[in-house]
């Protein structure tokens, strides 16, 4: 029996590359998340039309980067574009078991078996695969599922991972980058569509 719940709450915005770097930025200057907090929602830093919805975009970017080590969080900070896009994906899977499972059962899955669509389908049948399992998940609303659906599959767009017209793109991983998975958990390279031997040709 699967003693977790799968946490369900990714239905606001995409990656928030932008987002994501100014609060981690605010973070290696202020030293503490409350201060970062205060600033933001007093300067309205995320330029959100509602003080609510500065709340929420807060509050799920923050769910996002205290996954990372401070090393990390500089690392995005310094990062060229492509490497804050993938590491903002791994934050993503680290925050989100079932995005996780999904980048690794079915992205990578489909990618090194050269199936390198993504269809909707592909979506709604790891779903129900996942819900035998995990109950949480018939208390979905038809609705917010198909919201779920369009969410991730935002934020693999705005990561580099899925093309416009749903094609698999393969995750082009610096050596430095590859060098900061591998001192975490290596095992977390699986959230990325990549070849093995390319893996290895790298590390």
């Amino acid at each position: 029996m699967v003693r977790f719940r799968y946490i369900m709450s990714f239905t606001t915005g995409g990656l928030f590359l932008h987002e994501s770097v100014k609060l981690a930025t605010l973070y290696l200057d202020l030293g503490d998340w409350n201060s970062v907090r205060g600033k933001v929602i007093a300067e309205n830093l995320l330029q959100t039309r509602t003080l609510n919805t500065l709340k929420r975009v807060f509050s799920e970017v923050l769910s996002r980067l205290r996954t990372f080590s401070p090393d990390e969080l500089a690392f995005l900070v310094g990062g060229s574009h492509q490497e804050q896009a993938y590491l903002l994906w791994l934050a993503v899977c680290r925050r989100y078991r079932f995005i996780a499972d999904f980048a690794v059962e079915v992205l990578r899955e489909r990618y090194i078996t050269l199936k390198t669509d993504l269809t909707n389908e592909d979506f709604d049948s790891f779903f129900n695969r996942k819900s035998e399992w995990h109950l949480e998940l018939d208390e979905i609303t038809p609705a917010t599922r198909c919201k779920l659906r369009q969410v991730l599959f935002k934020i693999l767009r705005e990561a580099d991972l899925l093309s416009p017209n749903n094609l698999i793109q393969a995750a082009m991983l610096s050596p430095r980058l590859l060098e900061a998975i591998h001192q975490g958990s290596r095992s977390e390279l699986l959230y990325f569509p990549i070849f093995e031997p390319y893996v290895e040709g790298m590390a």
